[in-house]
């Protein structure tokens, strides 16, 4: 037997894990190394996955690192399951973004993009962009993303616009694109559409203003919010089964201000019960009133010229700006008797531009767009008959609303900056559409249309525009149809839905086998992040403060499938202390001897704590395996937090202690090489989820190369035991009812009491009498032993007695001093507990996970108040 602990074995590794000076360097030695850099003539099964463009202009913000976390996890455990593995990186150009930035440059240095010129502008953008674009990617390297970079691609690339030119070109030559007068969501600031994706609707304090149409008894009564649209008005509606208006249907009523009559129509869009049951209809600047104007021919007068100034009204009013109108218009009305009532403030929702914070207008406007119908079936149908998976699955029916009630798509945008639409028009009308391989026509009357296509429109391309599409590459036959996308369930609409429509348009497959949603990161209490609110985060800071690996590690725990992530600063550093945990278990182990050399004993030659250990671990590869394959990282991150923390670091290095220091040279030995496998098993399971300390760790522990390139680790087999776990589980029971009564004693953490332990529940656990005496510090009993103290521990093989002698152990005094310090904290914990569970506001906005760990915080204050008060009576009066 050798005595007490052992010699311990110097490590290469510091006494603590710093990662800011760790991270960079470990980083670059992977892409040095070339891990990340995919071979599309392996013979390996492929995983592919391409990166959710961020904006050229963007930053790391926290909805990024939760989104890229999640696709280098699964990305990660793909290539070290063997898979030819592709993360993809690049980037959008984000026109309206990058407008808006550099015109704000420029009216800062007194001049304009129309003042530069169209080709001086975009000469300017791409320089912004070879000099400022593309901060993100670095801050990516700092997430530790294993993307290719050899593949970053950029959706301005020359191959990428090739891509665009090309199908822009096959949708139009199959009647899919074309050219008509709609409704769109306008930013005058910008002069251009917007698309939905870019518009904030917000609820705002405006004005309904009631106004009278007409004189005398066959007057009618409207109310709107935006009384300058009312020059555009060119009918009244009612509801056709509404009684008061019936005998107006049909007639005509004068229009205030334009000498102009109007019809009076019915139709069923109408709510009869909403103010006087009648509205204005303004079919070219509402698109509720587009709708009736449709049904009833109704002609379409745009009253607003590009800037949002009023136009072409031949009223007094032109040139005004519409919120100037706005206010001239009504008191021109009150002038004339024609205001019935107002209500102000009138709180209603605005549609805003995203970049430029204006109301947008809707207007009538000559655009581009795409056909959707057959391309939408198409989208639908590859989800309904399986070539497609959304995952979760209950995610489908929202995929399905959009799908199914697109409308055509507007594809042109008034800017300078992006794809220039492929058409020319000729002196005498001629409309010719130009492919990636044809000269534009020339000569004198020939130009080309000036708008640029919708960024979506782009990056619905995505998929197979980066792996080189419409060549057929090497890497479009191996990595297309890409394996999974990761993105939030907030684009789905905006940008899952076009590239499903793209994707099986262009290449007759659908762009990815499975549709990972994710939910959005919310602050601790549900909401959602802003820096307007006060609880916007910066994950760079975390990651200065507590590690890359701390951040990524706390938004996996958090990230089960399609719902919103709670997430706070303390969560994070609660990571940073598992980290810390796993460093220095890690470290003690090496320290004793831990090894991966010659493999594992036989079980026959292990202990019982061993072959535990080992089964358990054999259950959580499994279950680790099967969580990420099903891609429920929450799930994957908690088993092996609970295992790492609870099961290896709690209690089997404390069992290990007694055999590494108490041991045969043959059971040192084995603890030996359990310890060395079972932690290069878990560094293992763990690389996905954070990579940099795992690396660390696992190379000093193992001598391997990487991790990364490292072998998925798969169940053994050969130790689970039934018998065995119920033993190790009685020991954990019995030690943790020991401790408990320690506690309840008043014993100090260290103090060291001598004990008999008897029963036929512990006569089952002889064979760990030695490491269950050290884990709870009791001695063996002398001659003088006087049990003053006893408790009894139901087990699986019967009960178990441990009597103790606890005289002169305990200070009555400062034990009762203590337990009444505990006594009033407890309190205070259920008072404020209380507080927030009758706060109703708080109950109703807060996610369900924070509100069952407050329940979980009040049951445990109101068990120690319980127990407490128990052991402030037992206590002898001093």
């Amino acid at each position: 037997m050798t005595e007490n602990a052992p010699q311990q074995q110097p490590t290469d590794l510091p006494g603590t894990w710093t990662p800011s000076e760790e991270e960079a360097a470990i980083y670059q030695r992977w892409v040095d190394a070339e891990y990340f850099t995919a071979d599309p003539t392996s013979d390996k099964p492929p995983f592919s996955v391409v990166i959710p463009p961020p904006n050229v202009t963007g930053s790391l913000h926290i909805g990024h690192a939760f989104e890229h976390t999640l696709i280098d996890t699964i990305t990660r455990y793909h290539r070290m399951l063997g898979d030819e593995t592709l993360y993809l990186p690049g980037m959008d150009h984000a026109s309206i973004a990058v407008h808006a930035l550099v015109e704000k440059q420029l009216r800062a240095e007194g001049t304009s993009r129309r003042e530069l010129g169209r080709e001086a502008f975009v000469e300017r953008v791409w320089q912004w962009k070879n000099e400022h674009g593309g901060r993100i990617l670095a801050q990516m390297k700092r997430l530790g993303e294993g993307v290719d970079w050899t593949r970053e691609r950029f959706t301005m690339d020359a191959g990428l616009s090739q891509a665009v030119n090309t199908i822009f070109k096959k949708l139009y030559d199959d009647g899919l694109i074309y050219r008509a007068e709609r409704l769109v969501n306008w930013s005058p600031d910008l002069r251009s559409v917007l698309s939905d994706a870019e518009v904030e609707h917000k609820e705002v304090e405006g004005e309904l203003v009631s106004m009278r149409y007409g004189d005398g008894a066959d007057s009618i009564v409207v109310a709107t919010t935006r009384v300058e649209t009312m020059l555009g008005d060119t009918a009244v509606a009612v509801h056709p089964d509404d009684e008061r208006y019936a005998h107006l249907v049909g007639t005509e009523v004068e229009l205030p201000l334009t000498g102009r009559k109007i019809p009076i129509v019915a139709d069923k869009h109408v709510d009869p019960e909403f103010g006087t049951g009648a509205v204005k209809v303004t079919p070219a600047h509402d698109p509720n009133d587009f709708e009736i104007g449709q049904r009833h021919n109704l002609a379409l007068l745009t009253i607003m010229d590009e800037t949002g100034r009023i136009a072409d009204t031949g009223t007094e009013f032109d040139g005004m700006d519409r919120f100037e109108a706005r206010v001239a218009i009504r008191e021109r009305l009150r002038e004339q008797d024609r205001i019935v009532a107002e209500k102000r403030p009138y709180l209603h929702s605005v549609g805003h531009s995203e970049r430029s914070k204006e109301p947008i207008e809707p207007r009538l406007s000559l655009q581009w767009f795409v056909k959707v119908a057959p391309l939408a079936k198409a989208a639908g149908d590859a989800v309904r008959d399986g070539r497609v998976a959304v995952h979760p699955p209950e995610m489908a029916k929202r995929y399905f609303d959009w799908v199914d009630n697109l409308h055509d798509w507007c594809i042109s945008r008034q800017l300078w900056w992006g794809h220039r639409i492929p058409v020319w028009y000729g002196p005498n009308d001629e409309v010719v559409c130009v492919g990636p391989d044809e000269e534009p026509p020339t000569g004198e009357g020939w130009h080309q249309d000036e708008d640029v296509l919708d960024t979506w429109f782009s990056s619905g391309l995505w998929p197979f525009s980066t792996l080189g599409w419409p060549e057929k590459t090497p890497d479009l036959n191996k990595f297309y149809p890409t394996s999974a996308l990761v993105t939030g369930y907030d684009i789905l609409f905006f940008w899952v839905v076009r590239m499903m429509m793209f994707g099986l348009y262009a290449t007759g497959e659908p762009p990815f086998k499975t549709i990972v949603l994710h939910g959005m990161v919310r602050d601790q209490f549900g909401k959602k992040m802003s820096k307007t609110a006060g609880n916007g985060v910066d994950p760079i800071e975390w990651m200065d403060r507590y590690g890359t690996d701390a951040l990524r590690f706390t938004l996996t725990r958090g990230a089960n499938p399609g719902t919103d992530v709670p997430i706070s600063e303390e969560w994070v550093n609660g990571s940073r202390s598992f980290c810390t945990k796993l460093w220095n278990a890690t470290k003690f182990a090496m320290m004793n001897g831990a090894t991966v050399a010659g493999g594992l004993p036989a079980a026959a030659d292990l202990t019982e704590a061993d072959r535990w250990i080992l089964g358990r671990l054999d259950t959580v590869v499994s279950e680790v395996d099967g969580q990420l394959a099903d891609y429920q990282f929450a799930k994957a991150t908690e088993t092996l937090y609970q295992f790492t923390w609870n099961e290896l670091c709690d209690w089997y290095l404390e069992l290990a202690k007694e055999q590494l220091y108490n041991g045969s040279e043959p059971v040192v030995a084995a603890t030996r090489s359990v310890l060395g496998h079972v932690l290069d098993t878990v560094l293992r399971l763990l690389h996905p989820f954070i990579p940099f300390i795992t690396e660390k760790l696992w190379i000093a522990l193992t001598g391997g190369e990487s991790l990364v390139i490292a072998q998925w680790p798969a169940p053994n087999g050969s130790y689970a035991d039934p018998a065995v776990d119920a033993r190790i589980a009685d020991v954990q029971k019995l030690v943790t009812e020991v401790r408990r009564f320690r506690a309840d004693q008043g014993l100090r953490p260290g103090q060291k009491v001598a004990a008999k332990l008897s029963g036929a529940g512990h006569d089952d656990l002889v064979a760990h009498s030695a490491a269950i005496r050290s884990l709870v510090r009791l001695t063996e009993p002398d001659e003088t032993f006087a049990p003053s103290a006893s408790i009894e521990v139901g087990l699986s093989g019967g009960a178990a007695t441990v009597e103790l002698d606890l005289s002169g152990t305990v200070d009555v005094a400062a034990e009762r001093k203590r337990l009444q310090k505990d006594l009033a904290v407890a309190e205070k914990e259920l008072a404020q507990t209380d507080v927030k569970l009758a706060n109703t506001a708080f109950i109703d906005k807060a996610p369900a996970n924070v509100i069952d760990k407050i329940k979980l915080r009040r049951e445990t204050a109101v068990a120690d108040i319980e127990r407490i008060k128990v052991r402030l009576t037992a206590l002898p009066i001093s």
